[in-house]
């Protein structure tokens, strides 16, 4: 009878241990009046106490589901730094998740919304998208084409928007397209189109540095490096070559970020031989109107684009938002709006991105203003992230 109760003891005892072991959980606040659902949380093998990420899965504790993670190698060293999610919170509340132990097999799938590529078949693009936008810059391969007078080729810094309406990856498809019928991306066959004009114009953020009433830029990028894609995050790295602001050599590169969910990229450039910059919106006929309200940070241009209309942006710090200038010269593509910012210890951030009518997301200026104000207030009050 003692054994009996003994070997009872022992297996009770074993149950207990397993039963109360303690579990590792994430509490998600967010404390604006508006729900949440597309931003990245991130967390760090430091934040979770844990000696590696792999394996690691993210469980919503309401519904037992779990959640789309998305793996980042910062550095390139095969070792990931981070693990993104991207919780549904409501308005002034919090969402509960277990971190659990979970195969490769067991995480949920998911598209990869958010792809970008060296594009070597188009000259050299560098191309970015996520579910609701598409964007564009050009390499040393264009810029040495339109210098040496070959047709094709595209001397500019400033960022090219591609107008898609599909949620899906259209980057592949398009150039795809083009490579067969040469000017095919130019033509909506339903999924948009790339009509967006930029030439030497800042496009939708690119940047210049303002000397005598003149602005100045840099060329081409001339090396690029992907971090990462999936189906929450793209992010890469571009280099440009040293260039000249009068007797100042200015040095340059960024990386961007470009999320699921979000209509603007995250621009973080490294510069040295300034103290500030100017980051623009292309103007294009001048038959927009151009918004700032530096107080809040942001600056918005809308404007009709052939049979519809569109929306770009800039959202920055308003601490770092030193002021805004309507530029307007004889050449058409020189003609900018500008949002004048701060650099901090060689650094400055922002973000940029554009609305498209045809999208049925943003359908009035006034629609797209308050997305960059919601933008911009979501910056000011990130999302909590607590561990327990």
């Amino acid at each position: 009878m003692l054994r009996t109760i003994n070997k009872l003891g022992i297996l009770l005892g074993f149950v207990c241990f397993l039963s109360c072991k303690k579990q590792t959980n994430i509490v998600v606040k967010n404390t604006l009046d508006v729900p949440r659902s597309s931003e990245n949380v991130v967390l760090t093998k430091a934040f979770l106490k844990v000696e590696s990420l792999k394996n690691i899965g993210i469980k919503n504790k309401s519904t037992g589901q779990l959640e789309v993670v998305q793996l980042v190698d910062l550095d390139g060293d095969g070792e990931m730094d981070e693990l993104l999610f991207q919780p549904k919170v409501e308005s002034n509340s919090e969402t509960n998740f277990a971190v659990v132990t979970v195969t490769e097999q067991e995480q949920p799938k998911s598209e990869t919304w958010c792809y970008s590529r060296f594009v070597p078949e188009r000259t050299d693009d560098y191309t970015w998208e996520n579910d609701k936008v598409a964007f564009r810059m050009y390499g040393p391969t264009a810029q040495k084409m339109k210098e040496d007078g070959v047709p094709g080729g595209t001397l500019s810094s400033g960022i090219d928007g591609w107008l898609k309406k599909v949620s899906y990856s259209i980057i592949n498809k398009w150039y795809a397209e083009n490579d067969e019928h040469p000017g095919a991306y130019h033509k909506d066959t339903g999924e948009g189109l790339d009509n967006f004009h930029v030439g030497v114009s800042r496009g939708i953020g690119g940047l210049a540095i303002k000397e005598n009433n003149t602005y100045h830029f840099s060329k081409n990028y001339t090396a690029w490096k992907t971090i990462t894609t999936g189906p929450l995050r793209t992010s890469f790295y571009l280099k440009f070559a040293d260039w000249k602001v009068g007797d100042q050599t200015i040095t340059e590169h960024k990386i961007i970020t470009l999320d699921k969910g979000n209509n603007l990229s995250k621009i973080e450039t490294f510069i040295t031989g300034t103290d500030k910059v100017a980051v623009g919106l292309t103007l294009h006929d001048q038959k927009g109107k151009v918004d700032v309200n530096q107080k809040q940070g942001w600056m918005s241009y809308w404007e009709p684009l052939q049979d519809s209309e569109i929306g770009t942006g800039i959202v920055a710090s308003n601490n770092d938002f030193l002021g805004q200038e309507t530029y307007i010269v004889e050449e058409k593509d020189l003609c900018n709006a500008y949002a004048h910012l701060k650099v901090n210890n060689n650094k400055v951030t922002y973000y940029a991105g554009f609305g498209w009518k045809k999208a049925k997301e943003f359908t009035t200026e006034a629609e797209w203003k308050a997305y960059l104000k919601d933008f911009k207030n979501k910056l000011e009050y990130p999302l909590l992230v607590e561990l327990k």
